[in-house]
C-alpha cells in the first residue's frame, strides 16, 4: 500500500491540476499539499525512491501549468523532503538528493519564469530553500549521531567504573592476607630444617590466614557487608531472603510489588545471592523513580543449574539504555557471573528486566 500510494502520487497530482480550469485559483496550490501526504510513508522507509517520485510529479505539474504559485509550493514541499532524506540517509546520499532537487527545480523554473529578473529570483529561491532543508536535516542527523556516541561512551565509562570498584574491593580485602601468606611461607621454607617448631607455627599461620582469605574472597565476590557508619557494627550481606524489605519500601513509595518464588529452595552461593538481590533492588528503584507504575511483579525461579529473575511493571516505557548506571550495572553484574541480561519496554506497555544466572551444582 505504501508503494502504491507513492506511485499514484505523480499521476494523481498531474491529472488533478491539469483539469483545474483556473490555474490562479487556490485549488492548484492546496491540492499539491494534500497529495504530498501519499509519499510520506515511503519517504520514511525508502527516502530516495520517494524523493524521486516527488520530484517527477512536481516537475510534471509545474511544467504543465506553468504558474509561479504551483512552482513555489513544489519548491517548499520538496525542500522539506530533502530535509527528511538528510536526517535518515548518509551525508553522501543526502548531498546527491539535494543536488538532484536543485537541478529539478531550476529546470522547472523555466516554465513559470520568462523574463530574466523573475527567473533569477526563482532560481535563487529554489536553491536557498532546498539547501536550507538539507542543512536542517543534516544538523538533526549529526545531533542523533552525537547522542548515540555519548550513550555508548556512558555505557563504557559505567562498565569501567564497575570494574575499578571490584578491583578496589579485591585489593582492600585480600591484599594484606596474601602478603602475610607469602611472608610466612618464605620464613617456613628458610627454617624448616633448623627450627621445625617455627616452621610449624608459620604453616599454622598460613592455614589460618588462608581460611580467613577464602572467607573474605567469598565476601568480596558477594559484595561487602553493609554499614551506615564506620563506628557501627557490620550487618550480614543481603540476599533474596530480604526481598520483602525492599518490596515494602517500594509499596511505601506507591508501587504495589508482588514477589513470587518458585523452583528449588536450596541455599544459593553468597555472591550469586547478593548479586540477584542487587539486580532486583536496582530494578525496583528504577520502577519507583522513573516508571510511574502502580503494579510491579518480581519473579524468582531457582532451577537446577540456573537462577531466573524477572521484574515487570505497568508503567511508562521511558527507561532508555545508556542514560544512567542502573541498567549498565545490572548487566555488568550478570556478565561477571557468566549470566544473561535483557531490559527493555514491553509491546503491551511497561518495562521488563530479565536476568539468568548460572548456579553451580554444588
Amino acid at each position: 500500500m505504501v508503494w502504491a500510494g507513492a506511485g499514484a502520487f505523480p499521476v494523481l497530482l498531474y491529472v488533478t491540476l491539469l483539469n483545474v480550469n483556473d490555474a490562479r485559483a487556490p485549488l492548484p496550490v492546496l491540492l499539491p499539499a494534500v497529495l504530498m501526504a501519499l509519499p510520506i510513508p515511503l519517504l520514511i522507509r525508502r527516502p530516495i525512491p520517494a524523493l524521486a517520485l516527488m520530484l517527477a510529479g512536481g516537475f510534471a505539474v509545474t511544467a504543465t501549468l506553468g504558474t509561479a504559485a504551483v512552482g513555489y509550493s513544489q519548491v517548499l514541499v520538496q525542500a522539506a523532503a530533502v530535509g527528511v532524506v538528510a536526517v535518515i540517509a548518509r551525508r553522501r546520499t543526502s548531498v546527491a538528493a539535494m543536488l538532484a532537487a536543485i537541478g529539478t527545480q531550476v529546470a522547472a523554473t523555466t516554465f513559470y519564469s520568462t523574463n530574466g529578473g523573475s527567473f533569477l529570483m526563482s532560481v535563487v529561491f529554489a536553491v536557498v530553500a532546498v539547501f536550507a532543508g538539507w542543512t536542517t536535516g543534516d544538523a538533526f542527523r549529526q545531533r542523533r549521531v552525537h547522542a548515540g556516541a555519548l550513550q555508548s561512551q556512558v555505557a563504557v565509562q559505567a562498565a569501567h567504573a564497575e570494574r575499578l570498584r571490584i578491583a578496589r574491593e579485591l585489593h582492600d580485602m585480600i591484599a594484606h592476607s596474601i602478603g602475610v601468606i607469602a611472608i610466612q611461607a618464605g620464613m617456613a621454607g628458610r627454617v624448616i630444617h633448623s627450627q621445625p617448631a617455627e616452621a610449624r607455627n608459620a604453616l599454622d599461620a598460613i592455614e589460618a590466614t588462608s581460611r580467613q582469605t577464602l572467607a573474605e574472597l567469598r565476601q568480596v565476590l558477594g559484595g561487602f557487608r553493609e554499614s551506615t557508619s564506620d563506628d557501627e557494627p557490620l550487618s550480614p550481606a543481603p540476599g533474596l531472603a530480604d526481598l520483602q524489605r525492599i518490596a515494602t519500601a517500594a509499596e511505601k513509595a506507591g508501587v504495589h510489588v508482588t514477589v513470587r518464588r518458585a523452583g528449588d529452595s536450596r541455599p544459593l552461593p553468597a555472591h550469586i545471592d547478593l548479586s540477584a538481590f542487587r539486580i532486583v533492588q536496582e530494578a525496583l528503584t528504577n520502577v519507583v523513580r522513573h516508571a510511574d507504575a502502580r503494579e510491579c511483579r518480581v519473579s524468582i525461579e531457582q532451577r537446577t543449574a540456573e537462577l531466573a529473575i524477572e521484574i515487570v511493571d505497568d508503567g511508562r516505557s521511558t527507561s532508555a539504555p545508556g542514560t544512567g548506571y542502573g541498567i549498565v550495572g545490572m548487566r555488568e553484574r550478570s556478565r561477571l557471573l557468566h549470566g544473561e541480561f535483557d531490559a527493555g519496554p514491553r509491546p503491551e506497555g511497561g518495562f521488563r528486566v530479565m536476568a539468568r544466572i548460572p548456579v553451580p551444582s554444588a
